[in-house]
């Protein structure tokens, strides 16, 4: 009875790029979301604990989010998935 290569748990069949590659993405969604829980909590405080309101607390937001992908994200996004590949 033949074993199927799916099924082998031999470490020199695992696809390390697809998992770097899953890794990385689901490194990313947590970043946006980090970024998004923050962006509205402040909105949502500025909008219903201060006198600033809807719109100050939405000029806020964007700001955040803005901040947030510059400073964030987007500077992780662009590290390689190699580790042994110098950065830019």
């Amino acid at each position: 009875m033949a074993i199927s290569s799916e099924s082998d748990p031999r470490p020199d069949l695992v696809d390390l790029p697809a998992h770097e590659r899953t890794y990385h993405g689901f490194n990313t969604l947590l970043h946006w979301c980090m970024v998004g829980l923050g962006a509205s909590l402040m909105t949502l405080t500025l909008w219903f604990a201060t006198p600033v309101g809807f719109l100050g607390g939405a000029i806020v937001g964007v700001v955040i989010l803005a901040a947030g992908y510059f400073g964030f994200i987007r500077k992780e996004d662009h590290k390689p998935l190699d580790p042994w590949t110098p950065e830019p």
